[in-house]
C-alpha cells in the first residue's frame, strides 16, 4: 500500500493492486471474470473503483491471487477514507458552503437559547428554517446578531453562584422582563424609595397567614413594582429575578421553583432587598433552598440580600433567642407559640431553622404549605400550561 505517499493520505484503489496480479498471469478482465464468476462489468467497475470490494469479493480475490481478505478490505476501506476526506477538504475549502452551512448556524442558536422549548412555550415562532429561527431570536434578544451574548440587567438568583448564566437562564430573565415591559404603566402604582419599607411592612402581614398569597401581586403593583411569574425552563434551576426597566420601573419574577410557603417568602424578600438598594449583579447565589454555602463566597450584596430577606420576615434577634431557648428540640407545638407570638406563618419559622441548619430538611414536612396553585391565579404567570401573549396583557 501507499497510503501518504503523495504526502496528503492518498490511498491507491485496491483496482491497482488488481492491474498488478492480473499482469503477472497474464490474464484479461474477462478471465478474471470467469475466475470469479461474476459479470465482467460489475468487475471493470470494481477496478475502476467504482464499485466497492464487499466481503464475498474479498474472500473470492483472495483465492484468486493467493492475498488474503483482510488485506483487500484493508485496501478498500483506505481509499473509501481518502476518497472521504478529498470531499470534505472539498467542501470546506468552499466558504461560501462551510461558513453559511445551516449546520454551523443552528449550532450558534442552540448555542444562545434552548430553541425547542421556547418554541413550545410559545416564546419564539416554532419555525424549522434556520434563518427564521434566528430572526425570531434575535427580536426576542433585541439583538442584531446573534454572535452577540444578550447581556442580563439585573439579579438572579441561581444555583451556581460563580458560573455564567445558562442561555436556560438567560431566555427566562429576558422572558420575566418581556412581560413586565407589556404590563401599562397606568396599572402600576408610582415607585418611591422612601415607602419601600412600607411596602416590605405590608407584605409581612400578608406573610402571616397562608391564604393572603393572593394578595402579593396587588400589593406590589401598588407600590410601583412589577410582579410576574414564570416557569423555569428545562435545567434552568433558577429562582428569581429582580431587574429595572427604567429609574422609575422596578420588576421581580419568580420561577417558583419550590412550591414552598418559606422558598416563595424568602425569594421576594431577596428580591426587594436587591430593589430596595438598586443592586446591579449579573449573578445570585441560590438561596432559601439548602443550607447557606460559604459566605465567603457571596458578594456584599448577595450576604446582605440573604440577611435582609430573612429579618424581614423574622427579626433577627428574636430567632436568636428562639433557637438559644428551644433548641435542638424544635416541637410543632414550640414553633406554632413562637409563630402566634411574632405573628408569622410557622412554615417561615421552618424555613429558617432548616436553612440554618438548625433541623433537618424532612424535619416537619407535614406543616409544608404550597402556594404555585393559588398564586398563579392572582398573578401574571406564564407556564402550567398558561402562555401568555405580551400584547394581550391588560
Amino acid at each position: 500500500m501507499t497510503e501518504d505517499a503523495h504526502g496528503t493520505g492518498y490511498a491507491p484503489p485496491p483496482g491497482d493492486l488488481i492491474r498488478e496480479e492480473l499482469k503477472k498471469r497474464g490474464w484479461t478482465q474477462l478471465d478474471l471474470a470467469q475466475v470469479l464468476d461474476q459479470p465482467a462489468p460489475r468487475v471493470n467497475q470494481i477496478i475502476q473503483g467504482k464499485q466497492t470490494i464487499s466481503p464475498e469479493t474479498a474472500i473470492a480475490l483472495s483465492k484468486a491471487f493467493d492475498i488474503s481478505a483482510q488485506e483487500w478490505i484493508t485496501r478498500e476501506f483506505a481509499y473509501r477514507r481518502y476518497l472521504t476526506l478529498q470531499e470534505i477538504e472539498r467542501l470546506q475549502g468552499d466558504s461560501k458552503h462551510y461558513q453559511n452551512s445551516p449546520v454551523q448556524k443552528r449550532k450558534k442558536l442552540y448555542e444562545l437559547a434552548p430553541v425547542k422549548e421556547m418554541q413550545r412555550r410559545g416564546w419564539i415562532r416554532a419555525d424549522t428554517d434556520a434563518d427564521a429561527t434566528e430572526a425570531s431570536l434575535r427580536r426576542y434578544f433585541g439583538i442584531e446578531s446573534i454572535d452577540n451574548e444578550p447581556p442580563i440587567h439585573g439579579n438572579m438568583r441561581k444555583s451556581a453562584p460563580s458560573v455564567p448564566a445558562s442561555p436556560a437562564q438567560r431566555a427566562w430573565a429576558f422572558r420575566v422582563r418581556q412581560l413586565a415591559s407589556a404590563i401599562p404603566a397606568a396599572s402600576v402604582g408610582r415607585y418611591d424609595e422612601s415607602a419601600i419599607d412600607d411596602c416590605i411592612r405590608d407584605l409581612r402581614k400578608l406573610a402571616a397567614y397562608s391564604a393572603e398569597v393572593r394578595k402579593v401581586p396587588t400589593a406590589l403593583k401598588a407600590y410601583g413594582i412589577r410582579f410576574v411569574i414564570v416557569e423555569g425552563l428545562s435545567g434552568a434551576k433558577v429562582d428569581g429575578f429582580a431587574t429595572w426597566l427604567d429609574d422609575a420601573s422596578p420588576v421581580i419574577g419568580l420561577s417558583l421553583r419550590y412550591d414552598r410557603f418559606d422558598s416563595f417568602w424568602f425569594t421576594l424578600g431577596h428580591e426587594l432587598s436587591h430593589i430596595k438598594h438598586r443592586d446591579i449583579s449579573p449573578v445570585d447565589s441560590d438561596i432559601g433552598t439548602e443550607r447557606d454555602p460559604s459566605l465567603e463566597v457571596k458578594p456584599p450584596m448577595e450576604r446582605r440580600a440573604d440577611s435582609e430577606a430573612s429579618s424581614m420576615f423574622i427579626p433577627d434577634d428574636e430567632l436568636k433567642s428562639f433557637i438559644l431557648r428551644v433548641g435542638p428540640l424544635y416541637s410543632t407545638e414550640k414553633i406554632n407559640q413562637f409563630a402566634n407570638r411574632i405573628k408569622m406563618h410557622p412554615s417561615i419559622i421552618i424555613g429558617q431553622l432548616k436553612y440554618r441548619g438548625e433541623i433537618g430538611y424532612s424535619a416537619h414536612n407535614k406543616s409544608a404549605v404550597q402556594v404555585r396553585d393559588t398564586l398563579i391565579k392572582h398573578a401574571i404567570t406564564d407556564g402550567w400550561d398558561r402562555t401568555i401573549n405580551p400584547g394581550a396583557l391588560p
